[in-house]
C-alpha cells in the first residue's frame, strides 16, 4: 500500500518510480484531499498529469512510452514537492507554475488577476464569426485582467490597435508582463481605467468584456482554490450584474458603426434575464464547452437603451 499523504509530508513515497506512478498517485491524493478544479482543468487526473509534465518539463502531447520512464532522484522531490504544495495550499495550478495556455498561447498569472479561462478564447480563434461583420481596427479588452482576450485578439487581427482597459494596479503589472512577453507592444497598449471612463471619445469595431459577474453570496460559497482569485475579478453586486448594466448603459457610445459588443457572463444567465428581460442579444454555443457569452451588435443596443 502506497503511503498516506500524511506519512508522506517530507519525502516521496518509496514506491513511485515512474511518470505514471506520479501521476496516479497525484491524481488519489487530490481526490482524497477535495480539491476543487475549474482554473484550466476539471478533474483530478488532469491536474497530476498536468502539474508532474510541467515539474519535469515535459510537453503536454507525451507519447505513452514515456510515462513509464523512471524519474531521478532529483525530479521524483521536485514533483512531489509540487503536487503536495497544490494539496496544502489549495492555490490553482496556474498560480502554482506562474502561468497558463489561453488561445494556444502562454500567459503569466498570479494572485494579481483571475485566471484565463473563458469560453471567448473559441470565438477569438473563430475571429468572431458569424457574429463581426466588419474589419476590426481597434479592439478593447474591458476588465482586462492578465490581457489574455486582448493579447489574443491581436493575433487574430494582426493590423487592429489593441487597448486593455483595468481598474486593478497589480492587474495592469501582469498585462505589462504579458504584452512584453508576447513582443505586442507596438499593437497593445494597457490603460488603467474604471470600465469606459479613460477611453471618452475612443470608438472600437469590438469590445471584448469578461467582467465580475457573480453574485456577492454565491463568490463567499466558491470552493478555496477560487478564494485565491481577485475578489473584484468575481463579485458584482447582489445579482452579479452590476458590472454587467454599466457596460450595457455605456458601450454603445464607444461601438463603431456596425461594431459588436461581446461579454461573458458565465452561469449568471438567469439572473442577467431577470435584470435584462427584453434584450436582443445572441448566445453563441461552444464546441469546446462553456457558455453564457452574450454578443449585440451596436444598433440593435442603441435601440435597446432607447426604449429602456
Amino acid at each position: 500500500m502506497l503511503s498516506t499523504i500524511s506519512a508522506a509530508a517530507g519525502s516521496p513515497p518509496p514506491e513511485l518510480h515512474t511518470v505514471r506512478d506520479y501521476v496516479r498517485w497525484g491524481a488519489s491524493a487530490f481526490a482524497r484531499a477535495g480539491l476543487v478544479y475549474g482554473h484550466g482543468t476539471d478533474n483530478a487526473l488532469d491536474e497530476a498529469f498536468h502539474l508532474v509534465l510541467w515539474a519535469l518539463k515535459l510537453p503536454a502531447d507525451l507519447p505513452t512510452v514515456y510515462l513509464e520512464a523512471a524519474l531521478t532522484a532529483e525530479e521524483k522531490s521536485r514533483v512531489y514537492a509540487l503536487l503536495r504544495e497544490r494539496i496544502d495550499s489549495r492555490r490553482p495550478a496556474a498560480y502554482l507554475i506562474g502561468e497558463i495556455q489561453f488561445c494556444g498561447l502562454p500567459f503569466t498569472v498570479d494572485e494579481r488577476v483571475l485566471i484565463p479561462r473563458s469560453p471567448i478564447g473559441e470565438m477569438i480563434g473563430q475571429g468572431f464569426q458569424p457574429w463581426l461583420t466588419v474589419e476590426p481596427q481597434r479592439i478593447l479588452d474591458l476588465c482586462a485582467g492578465s490581457g489574455c482576450i486582448g493579447i489574443a485578439c491581436a493575433q487574430a487581427f494582426p493590423e487592429a490597435e489593441v487597448d486593455l482597459g483595468e481598474l486593478s494596479e497589480g492587474a495592469l503589472e501582469v498585462c505589462e508582463i504579458n504584452i512584453l512577453r508576447h513582443h505586442c507592444g507596438g499593437q497593445v497598449r494597457a490603460i488603467k481605467s474604471d470600465l469606459f471612463a479613460a477611453f471618452k471619445g475612443r470608438r472600437y469595431e469590438l469590445i471584448v468584456s469578461n467582467p465580475p459577474y457573480v453574485p456577492e453570496i454565491e463568490v463567499d460559497n466558491l470552493g478555496p482554490e477560487f478564494q485565491h482569485e481577485p475578489r473584484m475579478a468575481l463579485a458584482a453586486g447582489i445579482d452579479g450584474m452590476d458590472i454587467v448594466e454599466r457596460i450595457l448603459n455605456e458601450a454603445a457610445e464607444h461601438l463603431s458603426e456596425g461594431g459588436l459588443l461581446v461579454c461573458e457572463i458565465g452561469g449568471s444567465q438567469e439572473e442577467f434575464n431577470a435584470r435584462f428581460p427584453d434584450i436582443p442579444v445572441a448566445w453563441p454555443e461552444f464546441e469546446r464547452g462553456g457558455d453564457g457569452v452574450f454578443v449585440i451588435g451596436k444598433a440593435d443596443l442603441e435601440d435597446w437603451l432607447q426604449g429602456n
